[in-house]
């Protein structure tokens, strides 16, 4: 959890810097430059565990265009979706077996490299369509009665997402940016008698664009 806290932390201070750089370099970057600071929604698709629908997520998505249509950047994107079991016997084993209810809980976080199309580069609403490549760190637990029990894992993630931004002003400065995304990841998990075989998830984003 150390770990979790920390990068959120960094990711905190990052876009705080963001905000107080001076307005001169701040127009160089943002010229032909991009930053998406998302609230996420996230709902795990067919996981089988911790599968509920949850709005315990960030999505943080900058870059650059290299041409008016096409730009290049990096990703980082948390979550976590928790679910209630009541109480049941599991067999752990031949001769073992565990009654209690359980709170399942999965945190995912997901980074790497984006590539985006946008379709109309002038318009006052610009919509796109992106990919996102990388890899994703996931940490599945079980709590049950005063024990835990946890499985971390590395994949690889793929994302396509469709978007838009739709800027307040003509300048495309800041506007509100939405988007839906469906992501898959490579992990694999396995506590007590739970066992996860890839990460499939659908969800939107809503936030900020500068």
């Amino acid at each position: 959890m150390k770990t979790i806290y920390k990068i959120k932390a960094v990711l905190a201070l990052a876009i705080c810097a963001m905000f107080t750089m001076p307005d001169v370099a701040k127009a160089q970057i943002t010229d032909n430059g991009y930053l998406d600071v998302d609230w996420q929604f996230n709902i795990p698709v067919n996981t089988k565990f911790a599968d509920k629908a949850a709005g315990w997520g960030m999505a943080f998505d900058g870059g650059y265009y290299i041409t008016d249509n096409v730009g290049v950047g990096a990703f980082l994107t948390y979550s976590t979706n928790n679910e209630y079991i009541e109480k049941q016997t599991l067999a752990l084993s031949e001769t073992s077996a565990l009654t209690t209810d359980q709170q399942h809980s999965m945190f995912q976080l997901p980074f790497g490299v984006s590539a985006r199309y946008r379709f109309i580069p002038e318009a006052i609403a610009t919509p796109y369509f992106s990919l996102k490549l990388g890899a994703e760190y996931s940490k599945i637990s079980t709590y049950y009665n005063s024990f835990v029990s946890t499985d971390e894992a590395w994949g690889f993630y793929l994302c396509p997402e469709f978007g838009t931004t739709i800027y307040f002003t003509s300048s495309h400065t800041v506007g509100l940016h939405m988007a839906i995304y469906y992501a898959y990841a490579t992990n694999k998990s396995s506590v007590m008698v739970y066992d996860v075989n890839g990460l499939n998830n659908l969800g939107f984003r809503l936030g900020l664009s500068f």
